[in-house]
């Protein structure tokens, strides 16, 4: 028995269509279909405007640098955020300061936000793990910008909060393992004005360099036609997973209120036991899985109990098993017996 992926593309063979007619028409890259895209983007998360670029990390850069911060600015970020946060900010001379993760969210809790805010930072960049929003998180009373990295919580939603809603600059990644992917590339999303006019400034003469081709754009307008379809099967994954997971001592990560939507990015599970424990049971029935926060920045903290106890143990112990729209009947069925006997 061949081991289940961890990750396959929401991707059809009759989506390349749309792909295929960018070489026909000669046109593959910067152009209508970006403009395209990046409208279409912008209307489904409620943002005014953006640009659609070629990156992840770009965005990540360019959001920050909208901000004109002055080198050695301090940026107040979740110890659970992707180790590329570092990385970029270091490039562009700012100083990361970490705070611990709200116990139910699994995103940066208000109380730290508030405390990292008086330590002095100048803006907030907030990861949203593993399908989570910040729930009932009010970051924008804080006094600084707010950049809400979306790229895990697209279309995740409870009531009337979604992800998208609480920053001020959104950035969201479109590379092969996103809910929406473009094969690549990311788009950074204004809810003012302003903000869009320093991006204007910041990409001036730049753009036929720096923004996303044609090509992946109309992979990206496919993927968000299909979208409501895709997170349909995403959450009917994920309740199916989380009810197997009852049988267990383990916790799903993140909100666990019925009223909570998530966009089923993956499922992932703080194990009451050892993470290599549970992954080699799970290997042993061809079941691919991972650490969920091996690759962020609590991996030069993982003792520091005293600083981050919310956020140590999913770092710990944290797993993510396969969760993606294309998963096989049996493979399904697999999946939820192994959930359901995890050590």
């Amino acid at each position: 028995m061949a081991l289940i992926p961890f990750y396959k593309p929401t991707l059809r063979r009759k989506d390349m269509d749309a792909v295929l007619q960018t070489m026909v028409d000669e046109r593959i890259g910067p152009g209508e279909r970006k403009n395209e895209f990046l409208k279409q983007f912008c209307t489904y998360i409620g943002a005014s405007s953006g640009i659609a670029l070629r990156s992840y990390p770009d965005a990540l850069r360019a959001s920050l640098l909208a901000l004109g911060l002055p080198p050695g600015a301090k940026i107040g970020v979740s110890v659970l955020s992707p180790s590329l946060y570092s990385s970029v900010a270091k490039d562009l001379q700012l100083e990361l300061l970490l705070g611990d993760i709200d116990a139910e969210s699994g995103c940066l809790s208000q109380g730290e936000a508030i405390r990292l805010v008086e330590a002095g930072v100048q803006a907030i960049l907030i990861h949203e793990p593993m399908c989570q929003i910040p729930l009932h998180s009010e970051y924008r009373q804080l006094g600084v910008p707010i950049i809400e990295d979306i790229s895990q919580s697209l279309g995740s939603c409870f009531d009337e909060e979604k992800a998208g809603g609480y920053g001020d600059l959104v950035v969201c990644a479109l590379e092969e393992d996103a809910v929406v992917s473009a094969a690549g590339g990311a788009v950074l999303a204004t809810m003012h004005g302003d903000y869009q006019k320093a991006l204007n400034s910041l990409f001036r003469g730049l753009r036929e360099y720096v923004e996303l081709p044609d090509m992946n754009a109309a992979l990206g307008m496919i993927q968000l036609s299909n979208l409501e379809e895709h997170l349909s099967k995403r959450r009917e994954f994920y309740t199916l997973f989380s009810n197997a997971l009852l049988k267990t001592e383990h916790k799903v990560y993140g909100i666990g209120n019925i009223d909570f939507k998530p966009n089923g990015y993956g499922f992932c599970v703080v194990l009451d036991s050892r993470a290599e424990d549970a992954i080699k049971f799970a290997n042993k029935y061809q079941v691919s899985v991972q650490k969920t926060f091996a690759s962020t920045l609590a991996r030069d903290f993982s003792d520091r109990f005293d600083l981050f106890p919310n956020a140590l143990p999913p770092h710990l112990r944290g797993i993510s098993l396969p969760l993606y729209p294309f998963l096989k009947q049996s493979d399904t069925e697999l999946l939820i017996k192994v959930i359901s006997h995890l050590p």
